[in-house]
């Protein structure tokens, strides 16, 4: 089996039951826990992209028609007939707050020892799921190989950023060695190979990320390859080795417009400076040699808070010479689940806890001349919905600290290289509107609104070989004001259009999603159009209690 995003996920599930004429799986782009690392809940806390991949899947799950030159004139009934059974899973996703049962049931981390055959598995640094890659590694015990480039959520020989590699022929290599028995040294490659990110400095988009190829013969390391160095926050805003003397608690309440920097594509974010503003930032001493880490970076800190939910966002960001920032990586947490992802607790204000959690993995060198920030801020919409109170964070430095991966280049990264990628030629594709890609953030200075919109358009195609027209779209617009969580809303309009000659369908789903301190309010509208006439039309409004979140 192969398959990438969702199709990755059914590899690993499928392999972990077993089947005997399952010999082996590549399985990219995916994960192995459906409740903490698939695009649902990070830390506890109540992903963006719940609501953004909810939506866009509203409109998938109900398709586009049947088409009528393969399946005749019943296209019309079977149509009708899918978009009646159109489930709205964001409702049923957020019924599901908690790790439980529900997500268990599709994370094969509960038990690696289930999947018995060989695994590769392969995804990249600015995709969400490149976290699974190093656990399955470590966790699994049958023949396993892996590789991380810098790529987003894509297979890694198309769409970017680059460099592309030649991945296809890997796979092959896979498939020959374990389907037919022959020897393509694929088992001699180092079990992770692994893009190295350069210090890039931010902008609209990377095409190219700077870097190189890296091997690492065993994961996890255990050869002393990866030495671990600890840096302590201090109340003077630095990171250093020790923690001063005198520390005093420092406070943060973000305003709730900290996140929009670094929302949307990992590969489309902007300058952190803005984000810092609103954070408690630690930085560290301008580096005289590079550090490179690979792998994840984990934090621990110490706090209190005045309200019963709150979060915890910490970002990693590298400080360029000229005062730029880059985000190299992040992780958040709903301080109600410290300890049990299964039974949140309402906090305690006043009272001092700890939480330590890991940072998304990655592969990164800090160039000489940079410095490392440390950036804890209390939220971070629209990748993360806001707690239902702004909570005020105390943090007690000195006993907060910053814990990284600290790698030395081997030998054998000179080894590690990926031909120019091959594929075959496609159908012929005429282009017939162009489409548009943009992330645009406004005030409102008269309401104090802040406003992120993001739009997606496919443009208009005609794929000659069967004359069909296809035209598809997607708009998201997120908006909250800087002082109120219950302000926080989510709108995204997704539609198809389909044409051949006097055939024209076209589709219409639209999702909102708004918050009071109790309930998460859920509208979704469906429309569904023949040849400009409305032919089906059907509304949700939905109503879903907060848990601890």
């Amino acid at each position: 089996m192969i398959g990438i995003s969702w199709g990755g996920f059914n590899g690993l599930q499928v392999a972990a039951r077993r089947p005997p004429a399952l010999k082996a799986i590549i399985t990219a782009c995916s994960t192995d826990d459906r409740y903490n690392d698939d695009i649902h809940y990070m830390g506890g806390c109540v992903l963006g992209d719940n609501f953004s991949w909810a939506s866009t899947f509203f409109g998938r799950v109900s398709p586009p028609p049947p088409d009528p030159d393969v399946v005749g004139e019943a296209w019309r009934a079977t149509w009708l007939e899918r978009l009646e059974a159109t489930p709205l899973l964001l409702e049923t996703w957020l019924q599901h707050q908690r790790r439980d049962a529900y997500w268990k049931h599709g994370s094969v981390n509960e038990d690696y020892s289930a999947i018995a055959c060989p695994v590769f598995a392969i995804g990249g640094w600015n995709d969400g799921y490149q976290n699974a890659i190093p656990r399955l590694l470590e966790g699994l015990t049958v023949p396993r190989i892996g590789v991380v480039g810098p790529w987003s959520h894509t297979y890694g020989f198309r769409g970017g950023p680059g460099p592309m590699a030649d991945v296809l022929s890997e796979y092959v290599r896979w498939w020959d060695h374990w389907l037919k028995g022959i020897d393509t040294g694929i088992m001699e490659e180092p079990m992770l190979r692994a893009y190295m990110l350069d210090s890039q400095k931010p902008m609209a988009r990377v095409v190219d990320w700077p870097g190189r190829w890296i091997g690492e013969p065993a994961w996890p390391v255990s050869d002393g390859g990866i030495a671990w160095k600890t840096l302590a926050l201090n109340d003077r805003g630095t990171l250093s080795d020790t923690p001063e003397r005198g520390n005093t608690p420092m406070t943060v309440r973000s305003p709730l417009t900290v996140g929009f920097a670094v929302a949307g594509v990992p590969a489309l974010e902007t300058d952190q400076r803005m984000e810092d503003a609103g954070s408690l930032c630690f930085d560290g001493e301008v580096l005289a040699e590079p550090l490179e880490f690979l792998g994840a970076p984990e934090v621990t800190l110490s706090f209190s808070v005045d309200k019963p939910v709150a979060q915890a966002v910490v970002r990693l960001n590298d400080i360029h010479p000229d005062g730029a920032v880059s985000r190299i990586t992040w992780g958040v947490k709903n301080l109600c689940h410290l300890h049990d992802q299964e039974n949140p607790v309402a906090l305690e204000p006043g009272r001092t806890y700890t939480a330590s959690f890991k940072l998304n993995d990655t592969a990164y060198r800090v160039q000489p001349g940079h410095r490392l920030r440390v950036a804890v801020s209390t939220s971070c919409f629209p990748m993360v919905w806001p707690a239902p109170e702004a909570a005020t964070l105390t943090l007690m430095p000195g006993t907060s600290s910053l814990r990284l991966p600290l790698r030395k280049p081997r030998p054998l990264d000179a080894e590690v290289s990926f031909d120019l990628p091959r594929e075959a030629p496609s159908g012929v594709v005429t282009p017939l509107a162009p489409g548009a890609r943009r992330q645009t953030l406004s005030i409102d200075a008269e309401s104090g609104l802040w406003s992120l919109e993001v739009v997606f358009d496919d443009g208009r195609q005609r794929i000659e070989e069967i004359d069909l027209e296809i035209a598809s779209w997607r708009r998201e617009l997120w908006t909250i004001h800087p002082d109120d969580p219950t302000s926080a809303t989510g709108a995204i309009d997704y539609g198809f259009e389909r044409k051949r000659g006097a055939w024209v369908t076209r589709h219409d789903a639209r999702c909102t999603m708004k918050l009071t301190k109790e309930d998460y309010l859920l509208h979704a509208d469906l429309d569904a159009f023949e040849n400009g006439e409305r032919i089906f039309a059907r509304s949700w409004n939905r109503r879903v209690a907060r848990d601890h979140s």
